[in-house]
């Protein structure tokens, strides 16, 4: 964007500028630390010039929100036309519980509803299974059977709502749960709106959740992407996520590579499998993590538009504009509330949401100040959602498409990111010759990502515990008194004792000879490698189980233990 000579100027400008205003200041005051450096420990210069980005092309690399590359956003108006989607995270309990407080958020002004489930849920077991003792609606909702979701869903009009589900193993029996409430309610499959977390490739490298093998949990996303497709148009098959790669201690060109990664590796699988790309490609979305260095994480939010534009065009040759742009939903980082000084976290909430405003997100949960210490109280819900509302009624930053855009420090940055990406995109796809679906299974197996983002959490862990990371009331400003405010109390005795009734009711109710031809058609679906989604919404409208659902699974395609030792 600049020619030379007016580069040379610049720098002649820039080396004068050094020799008579900055040394004298640094020699008099210095500054405050030796190095200056984001969360992810990528160093931070103290002034960015022309000179940072003189290899930039604006067309080919920035161009105008709504064109390719849409490093500028994916839409021409973004926030100015509507504001992202307001989704706070909810469930707690029991699904009665759980449905209170989706009606309190509705009246709250919320525009999205997103669904928290508790570990058994989670892990594909029934509430009544041993496995399952002290975790009942303990840390979300309890959902067993489609009698939980009728109840979770009451009075809520599902083709009014566009609905999240944060559940990876077990959530194609959610989602066959949600389209069975549907055709109950009369409400047509193609109208119904939301999204399934899905992501299962991430489960293996962060989260660990898992049922099934990596290689069979990609042949039932897949399964979920292909009736996706054909029967929910509108509802996100995968939220290919960032944001528990980021929690478990990746850097954030980590987290921007590896989901990436998994993204291209579903693409290759759903090819793989007969569809045409653009076809499926616009139902994918991401999901990411907004940490606290603002400009890192904006100039993340960016490189992830641009290089995904590019590698779908280039590897997959996607056509559609739609198939290019990477659409996403961001939450604040969970990892960096701290249970001292709670009011704190508002602050720093704040901070990350505005990194994703102004990187464009679609959709935005922020944190509770006190989920360090519980899960979110009322009043904590609150005071996180109207954060938002903030933001995007009164602060501006929602009224100026791109602000950051042409910032020679942002799109600096940008450039840094994407390099960083792209190096770790190939290494990956070498790893699978030339295949990024077979790239991403050997990483897993091999346990590639794992000591990746072990080494980057515990290098981290390391700075904060020297001091050279501050954390503000934790290892600098801690004044040494209780903060805890009131927290949210949730009865487990009662959730688990109203949830084993219900469960216990159901099947009592229930037909067992339809319940058994279901799971049996689903066995003989699974055994013959067809997509078994069919069979599954056949199986929970006669009432199965998510623990009998998913031992059909399991007894096909077996179990998995993670076998790699990470160093």
């Amino acid at each position: 964007m600049y020619d030379d000579e007016d580069l040379a100027e610049i720098r002649e400008s820039r080396e004068e500028w050094e020799s008579e205003t900055l040394d004298p200041a640094l020699e008099r005051h210095g500054e405050r630390q030796e190095r200056f450096a984001t969360v992810s420990n990528q160093a931070v210069e103290r002034l960015y010039t022309p000179e940072d980005v003189a290899d930039l092309d604006y067309d080919e690399d920035l161009g105008f929100p709504g064109e390719e590359p849409y490093t500028r956003g994916v839409y021409p108006t973004m926030h100015r036309g509507r504001t992202w989607t307001m989704r706070q995270f909810a469930g707690f309990g029991t699904a009665e519980e759980t449905n209170e407080r989706f009606h309190y958020l509705v009246e709250e002004g919320q525009t999205g509803l997103s669904t928290a489930f508790d570990m058994p849920s989670l892990m594909g077991i029934d509430s009544d299974d041993p496995m399952a003792l002290g975790e009942v609606g303990k840390e979300g909702v309890a959902v067993d059977t489609l009698a939980d979701v009728e109840v979770l869903f009451d009075g809520i009009d599902l083709d009014e709502v566009s609905t999240s589900f944060t559940i990876n193993p077990s959530a194609p029996v959610v989602y066959a749960m949600y389209i069975a409430l549907a055709d109950q309610q009369g409400v047509p499959r193609e109208e119904l709106r939301g999204t399934l977390q899905n992501d299962m490739l991430k489960e293996f490298i962060a989260q660990k959740e898992w049922v099934v093998p990596p290689e069979p949990s990609l042949k039932l996303v897949t399964d979920v992407v292909e009736f996706c497709a054909e029967e929910t148009p509108r509802i996100h098959p995968i939220s290919i996520s960032g944001y528990h790669i980021r929690e478990a201690g990746s850097t954030a060109a980590q987290e921007l590579a590896f989901t990436l990664a998994d993204g291209f590796a579903y693409v290759e699988d759903a090819v793989d499998r007969g569809l045409d790309v653009d076809e499926f490609a616009p139902q994918l979305s991401f999901f990411f993590n907004s940490h606290n260095s603002f400009f890192e994480e904006v100039a993340k939010f960016r490189a992830a538009r641009r290089i995904y534009a590019r590698v779908m065009d280039d590897w997959y040759g996607a056509e559609a504009d739609a198939s290019k742009k990477l659409k996403f939903h961001t939450q604040t980082a969970g990892q960096s509330l701290t249970a001292q000084q709670p009011l704190n976290n508002v602050v720093r909430t704040t901070v990350q949401a505005m990194a994703a405003v102004l990187g464009g997100t679609q959709s935005l949960h922020t944190n509770s100040y006190d989920e360090a210490l519980a899960l979110p109280s009322e009043q904590a819900v609150r005071v996180a959602l109207r954060t938002q509302q903030i933001l995007a009624e009164e602060s501006g930053i929602a009224d100026i498409v791109d602000p950051m855009g042409g910032s020679f420090a942002v799109e600096s940055l940008t450039d840094e990111v994407e390099e960083t990406v792209m190096n770790y995109l190939e290494t990956i796809r070498e790893k699978g010759d030339g295949s990024m679906r077979d790239g991403v299974l050997r990483g897993i197996e091999e346990g590639y990502f794992q000591r990746e983002i072990q080494e980057s959490a515990y290098e981290y862990q390391r700075r904060v515990d020297d001091g050279e990371e501050t954390v503000v009331g934790v290892n600098q400003y801690d004044i040494g008194e209780d903060t805890s405010p009131d927290l949210l109390h949730v009865d487990e005795e009662r959730a688990r004792e109203v949830q084993l009734a219900r469960l216990e009711r159901v099947k009592e109710e229930r037909d067992d000879k339809a319940v058994a031809a279901a799971l049996d058609a689903l066995r003989d679906a699974a055994e013959a490698d067809e997509n078994t989604m069919p069979t599954v919404v056949d199986a929970v409208k006669a009432y199965a189980t998510m623990g009998e659902i998913m031992a059909v699974y399991e007894s096909v395609y077996g179990s998995y233990q993670e076998s790699i030792t990470v160093a």
